[in-house]
């Protein structure tokens, strides 16, 4: 499986290539860390009580990008562009952390003189910069932005035996339990047998469906197959344009053929497009489903691949169904072109659930859906993975500077938030063959997992989904009239 070539550009804002090399350990992977951390330690401005010899698993970072608001337009792509050189910042410090696992038993300051010390004078620069890029712009920066500076070790909640002491080689050699990616994740705690999730429970209150019996109850469906194209990259064009590898793992994409950091919304408008009308070139894309199988990809040295623990076998998916759908109290207006929606959080392992978004079930099982499982399916059934995206628009702005306050869920009742509209609710379901992981004893062999940041270990609740609209005007008002008219459409 191959890397689809990219072309190269003047970046839209500062290019940023991750520097970081790739790990000195077995397969290219990451080892597990141990953080003996004094008590009361002080992290980022907040006074934590820690016991000594506490095991930390990651480096967890306030969310810069989720804090800012009102960023004016001129100043967007430098703040963009300051934004992801931050999280390769976090990427090359948690490669800090988990590469030095024998200094760290000998000195229980290495952790915080080293690495979270170092990163917090780090990202005060930053944010010092973001800051003045705002004000010259004409806005007004926050000025308590530099409390949250300060990153912390976090303990492991959930443990491989490969992270004990004596599961692996000393000096970060690849532990026999990792899965290949050094015991970054997924461990047995991640998984759930299907049949042990309670049905109608899934309890998030993003992302449940907002058509129903009343309102617009039609549908139309895209049909943009399965990434058959073979486009993979780790840029993420809606957060970090002009960066290369700015999502630091690798995304399927169907629908627009020129995905790159570096496409321009008039790139995107005359690309070939995978889906069958050819009046939608919308770009839809996700993370990679990978199987940890010790199958050396593309990717396996490249960064946002193997060299950041996304590793092992690529899964396509078997079906992705791509379905747009009405509102339960009202009919749906037309969404502008280029609007851009992201549903879920890929640091939400970090950040909290408040904005995660997914869900996995298995087919024959779909009453019961999961959010921060991965899911084992009995013999015959698939792997699902769904996400059903916002909904309200308020109206104005195709974007926000946290790519998400344009952009709302409906509330309880299926209506749509005061000031935002309903637009037609993009679900994506995608269906999958994996090879059930066998998990026995705490362990977990051969497991799958969605790609993702390395800080945020492979966790399933940092599961996602991303969306720019390049409809042509005629399809979206035909996807409108559609859905308005209670009618299946595709």
């Amino acid at each position: 499986m191959g890397r689809n070539t990219r072309k190269r550009r003047t970046p839209l804002a500062t290019k940023i290539v991750a520097g970081a090399a790739a790990l000195a350990v077995g397969g290219g992977g990451l080892v597990w860390a141990n953080f003996y951390a004094s008590a009361h330690e002080d992290h980022g401005g907040h006074n934590r009580t820690r016991s000594a010899g506490a095991q930390v698993a990651t480096i967890d970072c306030p969310d810069i990008g989720q804090q800012i608001r009102d960023v004016p337009d001129r100043a967007r792509g430098e703040v963009d562009g300051e934004l992801a050189t931050m999280d390769s910042q976090i990427t090359n410090a948690y490669q800090r952390l988990a590469t030095t696992r024998r200094a760290q038993a000998g000195d229980s300051r290495f952790v915080q003189n080293t690495i979270l010390g170092p990163l917090k004078d780090r990202r005060k620069a930053i944010i010092d910069r973001i800051q003045l890029e705002i004000n010259r712009a004409g806005g007004k920066a926050d000025d308590n932005l530099d409390e949250l500076a300060g990153c912390q070790g976090r303990p492991a909640d959930q443990q491989n035996g490969g992270g004990q002491d004596g599961g692996g080689q000393d000096g970060g050699g690849q532990n026999q339990d990792d899965n290949g990616n050094g015991a970054a994740g997924p461990f047995a705690d991640d998984f759930v047998d299907i049949n042990d999730v309670e049905p109608n429970s899934r309890d998030l209150e993003n992302g449940f469906a907002a058509n129903g019996d009343g309102g617009s109850t039609g549908s139309f469906t895209a049909v943009c197959g399965v990434n058959e194209n073979n486009l993979f990259n780790s840029d993420n064009l809606i957060v970090a344009p002009g960066v290369d590898n700015g999502a630091h793992h690798t995304h399927d994409y169907v629908g627009n053929q020129d995905n790159s950091a570096f496409s321009s919304d008039e790139d995107l408008a005359n690309a070939d497009t995978s889906c069958q009308n050819q009046g939608d070139r919308s770009t839809y894309y996700w993370p990679v489903l990978r199987l940890q199988d010790g199958t050396q990809e593309f990717d396996a040295n490249d960064q946002g691949g193997g060299a950041e623990g996304n590793v092992g076998k690529i899964l396509k998916a078997s079906q992705a169904e791509i379905k747009f759908v009405g509102n339960q109290r009202s009919d749906v207006v037309a969404m502008p072109k280029f609007l851009r929606i992201i549903t879920g959080d890929a640091k939400a392992f970090t950040n909290g659930v408040a904005n995660a978004n997914s869900s996995f079930s298995c087919t024959g099982f779909e009453d019961r859906q999961v959010t921060d499982k991965y899911v084992l399916c009995p013999e015959g059934s698939q792997v699902v993975r769904t996400s059903n995206f916002q909904s309200c628009w308020d109206g104005q702005n195709i974007d926000s500077t946290n790519h998400r306050d344009h952009v709302a869920f409906v509330q309880r009742d299926g209506s749509c938030p005061n000031g935002f509209q309903a637009i037609p609710q993009l679900q994506v379901r995608l269906v999958y063959d994996v090879p059930a992981p066998a998990v026995e004893n705490g362990q977990v062999r051969n497991p799958y997992a969605v790609d993702g940041f390395p800080e945020q270990l492979h966790k399933p609740i940092t599961d996602h989904n991303d969306f720019i609209n390049v409809m042509d005007e005629d399809l979206m008002n035909e996807v409108v009239d559609c859905i308005n008219r209670g009618e299946d459409c595709q």
